[in-house]
């Protein structure tokens, strides 16, 4: 019988011909084909550069085509963003990538996007779960792709003329193509190689890329932009020849940020800085939506500049719907995802690192200071996430044993702060009584455990995090 196949924290990942097969590409695909039953709009597929991600997609078409719907097959390797967009572009009804996002190169997954252009709510994916396991059991259709080309059910379609006039309306291209900026852009094999190239050219602006050629194995590269990732990229940086180093992960909805001393700029700061940024030097006004693994920085820039924040479980299908109900003016979660007023509810990449490059503009000053201009306002911030793997055999039984301990067995104190507000509809938080916090947490998509605190000094975290550890009985990484 064959495996279930589960949607994590967005969409469904799995190994390369162990469990990522077209058979079960097909099935999800009728699933969503099943889901979209009786719709007139089309549906858009696209993918990132991994091993055979074309073929997978066609797959897709060829079973989206044969239930009825037309579809818009883009025709080249295409950042998540960037379909996302197009779906909203198209006025069509959801969209389906093929791509891993940030996983290992043994990794591919599916990912499917709403009409409007952002992750799936928790129905959304049940149902589509539930029509994937009908579609395993009963089968499902499929045409000849040529056919259905033939027949004007699948349509090759090039998104990006449509995607760089959006990101003009975000950001002035213009300006920026003009600004002489040194740009330092690690691809890291991804779906976003060439499009900060594309998009910065023809002006005094230069964008220097790393890795920007198409390799499914990434070069042996784990592709998500984080400091231990791009060792490479840092290193660059510090030379001190670029103004700014914009990293992006496999499918380009993520982005890691290097200052011009080739300081890794950590997640909790890049967000801190787009609130800033937003709030103090563009002088926009709106709510800020933040998942619980970001940073406080954030509810102190909220307070002092008259702007309210939430904070949400992980996950975009969480941070779209509030960014949606509220008109918020930014979304940002931990792993790097920023959501922007203007444009799709979810993560971009592409237009993330833009942002901060028209943050060096407006400041007209280098990162590093306006950093310094940030901890000016909020205080001191030090930042850690441990990641702790686990075998994949047995993870949702030691997932469910550490969560019961916690259940069971919560901490009072940790690194000797009580702990005065703890919050576990996420992972296990704990508020303690000098501002600081931390956090255990079960990947939805991976066998691991993520431990992450945030504090006024490194080694504040650092006890945190390890007693942490301590108390579901690891050994402090």
């Amino acid at each position: 019988m064959a495996a279930e196949i589960h949607f994590g924290t967005d969409g469904w990942r799995a190994v390369v011909a162990d469990d990522f097969t077209y058979e079960n590409v097909r099935a999800v695909a009728q699933g969503v084909a099943a889901y979209l039953d009786g719709e007139k709009r089309p549906v858009v597929v696209g993918h990132d550069a991994r091993y055979c991600a074309e073929l997978f997609a066609r797959e897709v078409a060829r079973v989206l085509a044969a239930n009825g719907l037309r579809v818009l097959l883009l025709d080249r390797v295409t950042p998540t963003p960037t379909v996302s967009w197009t779906v909203v572009d198209r006025a069509a009804a959801g969209g389906v990538v093929v791509t891993a996002s940030h996983n290992p190169m043994e990794f591919n997954g599916l990912k499917y996007k709403p009409d409007f252009g952002g992750s799936a709510s928790p129905e959304v994916v049940a149902e589509l779960e539930k029509n994937t396991a009908r579609a395993q059991s009963k089968g499902v259709k499929s045409m000849a792709f040529d056919e259905a080309r033939r027949a004007g059910l699948v349509e090759l379609v090039d998104p990006m003329p449509s995607y760089t006039a959006q990101l003009g309306r975000m950001v002035d291209l213009a300006r920026l193509r003009n600004a002489g900026l040194r740009v330092m852009h690690e691809a890291m094999y991804g779906a976003g190689a060439g499009v900060l190239a594309r998009v910065l050219g023809g002006g005094s602006t230069t964008v220097t890329e790393l890795h920007g050629e198409r390799n499914p194995g990434f070069g042996g590269m784990h592709p998500e932009p984080i400091d231990r990732y791009m060792p490479e990229a840092m290193a660059l940086m510090g030379e001190g020849n670029h103004d700014l180093g914009v990293a992006n992960d496999g499918d380009a909805d993520r982005v890691g940020i290097i200052d011009e001393t080739g300081r890794y700029v950590n997640q909790l700061e890049v967000m801190a800085l787009f609130t800033m940024y937003l709030l103090e030097k563009r002088g926009e006004r709106g709510d800020i939506v933040r998942s619980l693994t970001t940073t406080n920085m954030v509810d102190a820039l909220g307070e002092r500049f008259g702007v309210k924040v939430h904070e949400l479980p992980v996950g975009f299908k969480y941070i779209g719907a509030t960014m949606r109900e509220t008109d918020a003016l930014l979304g940002g979660e931990e792993s790097g995802g920023f959501a922007f007023r203007g444009h799709i509810p979810e993560r971009d990449g592409i237009l993330a690192g833009l942002m901060v490059a028209d943050m060096i503009v407006d400041y007209a000053q280098p990162l590093s200071v306006i950093l310094e201009h940030l901890f000016t306002l909020v205080g001191p911030h030090a930042y850690t996430r441990h990641d702790i793997r686990f075998e994949r055999d047995g993870y949702e039984k030691r997932k469910d044993d550490i969560y019961t301990q916690l259940g069971r067995h919560a901490p009072g104190e940790l690194a000797g702060k009580k702990v005065v507000r703890t919050r576990t509809d996420d992972g296990f938080k704990f508020y303690l009584d000098d501002g600081s916090w931390g956090l255990i947490r079960m990947s939805g998509t991976e066998p691991l455990m993520r431990v992450y605190s945030e504090a006024a000094t490194a080694e504040r975290v650092d006890e945190l995090v390890a007693d942490l550890e301590r108390h579901v009985g690891m050994e402090p990484q």
